[in-house]
């Protein structure tokens, strides 16, 4: 697959797991230990999960539909700043609960393929 392919699977992908967080916001609260005992979300918490879900929709979005050139170059790099922003974030964020290394781990895994592309690009 060439990497102007691999970025746009990647954007497709991140605007499918997008929806389905802004559908259902336990999605990503769960694993970041955003849930009460019930396995709940919080009004709070849904409105900044889904915030950052619409963020991932539209990088998504626009990823899968940019066309080859620096439209996608920009909108794989955003993406990719994005993910390792959330490493880091989530990652000092959630350490005091154990989650990080799980947590942190997927959104750099996602930044690294994201810059893999790019670089390829």
């Amino acid at each position: 697959m060439s990497a102007h392919g691999a970025a746009r699977a990647m954007g497709w992908a991140t605007l499918a797991y997008s929806v389905a967080v802004l559908a259902r916001p336990r999605v990503l609260a769960a694993p970041c230990g955003f849930v009460d005992e019930g396995q709940e979300v919080a009004p709070p918490v849904g409105m900044t999960v889904r915030g950052i879900a619409a963020r991932d929709a539209a990088m998504g979005a626009a990823m899968a539909l940019a066309p080859a050139g620096p439209a996608l170059r920009l909108a794989t790099a955003a993406r990719a700043a994005s993910d390792l922003a959330d490493a880091v974030i989530f990652g000092a964020g959630l350490a005091p609960q154990g989650r990080a290394a799980k947590v942190s781990g997927v959104a750099a895994a996602w930044g690294a393929l994201n810059l893999a592309c790019l670089a390829r690009m």
